[in-house]
């Protein structure tokens, strides 16, 4: 396999290259998320701390604690999913603490998958998954508009076929 200049620059801190951002509306669909899991939780034990025991108010505090950690993690995870186009490969680049950097060349891949779950759908955004024929090797890239999410799909079906037909 040949390596482009620009693949032999991609780092997981560097900027140098044109980086760009899922829509910030992931964060929202995210949060979502989070309340409508936690948030019965934090209801139940203050019920339970008003007609039981006070002790109940423990978990109410220790669940809006979760809540407010998950909240502040949401915000720093989402804003840390990159991705760039490359001549050969597609790249994502995800975490700040744990980060990872996945490279999914064209002439591998077998299939993209545009999924959009309703709360997704609301917001206007979809998730690519892509796969080939390693299970290890594939990615996923969340929180894409629904039309870039499909357009990419296309872009990058046209990019495998053509590095497939060169082999």
């Amino acid at each position: 396999m040949t390596t482009s200049p620009e693949s032999a620059a991609v780092s997981l801190r560097g900027n140098e290259l044109p980086w760009r951002s899922v829509s910030p509306s992931l964060r929202t669909v995210r949060l979502i998320t989070l309340f409508g899991w936690l948030v019965p939780f934090v209801i139940a034990f203050v019920a339970l701390a008003v007609l039981v025991t006070p002790w109940f108010w423990i978990g109410a505090g220790a669940v809006a604690v979760l809540i407010g950690w998950g909240a502040w993690l949401i915000v720093r995870q989402v804003s840390a999913i990159t991705w760039i186009e490359l001549d050969e490969e597609i790249v994502i680049r995800k975490g700040r603490l744990f980060r990872s950097l996945v490279s999914i060349p064209y002439g591998r891949l077998q299939y993209i998958d545009v999924e959009s779950g309703p709360l997704m759908r609301s917001r206007g955004i979809a998730s690519c998954e892509f796969h080939t024929a390693s299970p290890e090797s594939g990615g996923t890239l969340p929180g894409l508009p629904v039309d870039e999410a499909e357009a990419l799909r296309g872009r990058l079906a046209a990019r495998g076929e053509a590095q497939r037909a060169g082999l």
